[in-house]
């Protein structure tokens, strides 16, 4: 069951969710969204298909596998991908995006490119805040 309040922004429709509310379920799914590790994971199976897990990881410079690992464990209990183990030697295992997941690409691949497009004023904006007294 969702978690509403009694008002609500013109223009949103009612879910019967509300993100805004502490205890909202769908907060925690906005958590997991958020994490820059899945986001970019969305975004690169979105772009590549489905992906080894050696290929993700190569694909995401920076990303441990640890953190890796908890990513994809995550965006699968929520639904985004599906694991698929195919017994071999040695096994192999493919991550894809579901049909849940695919929603997101447009989402976060126009916030990949809006961040790569906008770094520039972001760095000036840094540098000036960083160098107030």
């Amino acid at each position: 069951m969702g978690t509403t309040t009694a008002e609500r922004p013109s223009g949103f429709e009612h879910s019967g969710f509300d993100a805004f509310n502490a205890l909202c379920p769908s907060r925690r799914l906005l958590d997991t969204i958020g994490d820059k590790w899945v986001s970019l994971a969305i975004v690169a199976l979105g772009l590549r298909g489905p992906l080894r897990y050696s290929e993700l990881a190569s694909q995401i410079e920076g990303v441990s596998q640890k953190m890796l690992t908890q990513s994809l464990r995550k965006m699968e209990r929520d639904g985004l991908l599906i694991r698929t183990v195919t017994p071999s030697v040695p096994v192999r295992t493919d991550y894809e995006l579901t049909t849940l997941g695919q929603t997101l690409l447009p989402v976060l691949g126009h916030l990949k490119a809006w961040a790569e497009e906008h770094m520039p004023e972001v760095d000036a904006a840094r540098t000036a805040y960083d160098g107030r007294p």
